[in-house]
Order: structure tokens, then C-alpha cells, then sequence
């Protein structure tokens, strides 16, 4: 199917992440998940695939991921975050068969909007008929979803189901620094205890932290120390 033309014109601003990425993903315990996402994306692996995690736990990055990993195989991709596109008409879903693969971030959105929860039935119907890959996310397992169409979550389970396991501390730690690494900076072990102790614990904040961090200190020409940290989050 790769020689089509993707016919999907989904609105402005939906777009994947440079950096989300399988290589910039810490694995910890995810390793058997990454694996299966990369062989859905190309094509040979399962068909269908279910992951879930609270926010911040990357399951919107392994998404991002495995629509990079089918562009770099030369496979069309979707990326549809529904908490983004929740505001549209489902019509968008149109054409999607004509993908190899498709990512369905955010599933929870839908749940008791009978609309939203039949099209992604007949979505998954027309993508199963059409052999293409289908990926879903969403903050809850299946069944938690609380579906009000019986048949959906049924479709859910059609597929392997992952649960996207936290990273530990120590592993967020490291991710901190092979970041800012990768940025030409260095967090002392001090500034590293001090953003783990006062900011969120989830990955996806501290590395806005992060961000927010080199951005004010490449304004300021300053290095990151505890009390610039004080000074520019205002712990």
C-alpha cells in the first residue's frame, strides 16, 4: 500500500514530534512493548496493539515513535491525537485504510460520545478488512474505558494489550542528564535532587522543566544551579 497517496488532510498543528523517537526512549521495563511496536509499524508483527499508562508515562512518544519508524521503512503513517481532534467532525477518519499504519492517541476522549465511539468501531472494522496497522492509546485498560458501545470494547481486545510500565527514579534521573548531555550542558547531582524533589514526578514534566530550564539559561548566560532553578520555577 505504500505507493498510495495518503488521501488523510488532518487539521494544522497535528504533527509528530522530532524527538519522539524509539531511540530517545528510556526502555526500563517496556522492552517486549518497544519491540512489538517496531514490528507493527513494519508491517510484520501484530495487526492490532492496545497500550495504556497514566499521563506522562509515554505512550503518546511510542506512538510518535512507531509512525517515525514506518516513515523511515517508507510505510504512510497516521498520527491522530483524539484529545486534539475531539472538536472535529469524525469524518476525518475517512480514508484512513489507504494508510499502512495508523495511531489512535487518547482513546479515552470518546468514551460517552456515541458518535466518536461508532466511528472508531467502523475505523477499526475498515482497518482490519484493509490489513493495515492499528495502534491505540489511552490512560485506561479497555474495560476501564467505561465504553458505552459494548462492541468497541470488544475490538479492544482484538489485538495484544500492553500496560506502559513507569520508569524508576534513578532511570528518570538518567534521563534527565543524557538529555541536557545531548544539549551540550551538564545537571550537577545537586540541581538534578533538587528538580526531582519540588517538580512533578512524571517524565514528560520534567523534561519540560528541563527545557524550560536550557531556554532561560542560554537568555541568560547563566549556568543551571539551585538557585537559578529557584529563580526561573519559582520553587
Amino acid at each position: 500500500m505504500s505507493n498510495l497517496t495518503p488521501p488523510v488532510q488532518l487539521p494544522l498543528g497535528i504533527s509528530l514530534r522530532e524527538e519522539a523517537r524509539f531511540e530517545n526512549f528510556i526502555i526500563g521495563d517496556n522492552g517486549l512493548l518497544c519491540e512489538t511496536l517496531k514490528a507493527s509499524a513494519s508491517g510484520q508483527g501484530e495487526q492490532m496493539l492496545y497500550l495504556w499508562g497514566s499521563s506522562g508515562q509515554g505512550c503518546s512518544h511510542l506512538l510518535q515513535s512507531s509512525c517515525h519508524h514506518a516513515d523511515a521503512l517508507g510505510r504512510h503513517a497516521a498520527y491522530l491525537p483524539l484529545s486534539e481532534l475531539i472538536d472535529y467532525d469524525a469524518s476525518l477518519f475517512e480514508g484512513l485504510e489507504q494508510m499502512d499504519l495508523v495511531c489512535l492517541d487518547d482513546l479515552q476522549e470518546i468514551a460517552g460520545k456515541r458518535v466518536w465511539e461508532e466511528a472508531v468501531f467502523h475505523l477499526f472494522n475498515r482497518l482490519r478488512a484493509a490489513n493495515v496497522s492499528l495502534v491505540t492509546a489511552a490512560t485506561q485498560s479497555p474495560t476501564g474505558l467505561q465504553l458505552q458501545l459494548p462492541d468497541l470494547t470488544s475490538r479492544l481486545h482484538w489485538g495484544m494489550v500492553f500496560q506502559v510500565q513507569p520508569l524508576h527514579e534513578e532511570a528518570k534521573i538518567e534521563t534527565l542528564k543524557a538529555r541536557a548531555s545531548s544539549r551540550g550542558f551538564e545537571l550537577s547531582d545537586e540541581v538534578l535532587r533538587y528538580i526531582m524533589h519540588h517538580g512533578k514526578r512524571d517524565l514528560t514534566d520534567l523534561l519540560k522543566v528541563l527545557d524550560q530550564l536550557d531556554h532561560a539559561s542560554l537568555s541568560a548566560h547563566r549556568r543551571i544551579t539551585v538557585p537559578f532553578v529557584k529563580q526561573v520555577m519559582g520553587w
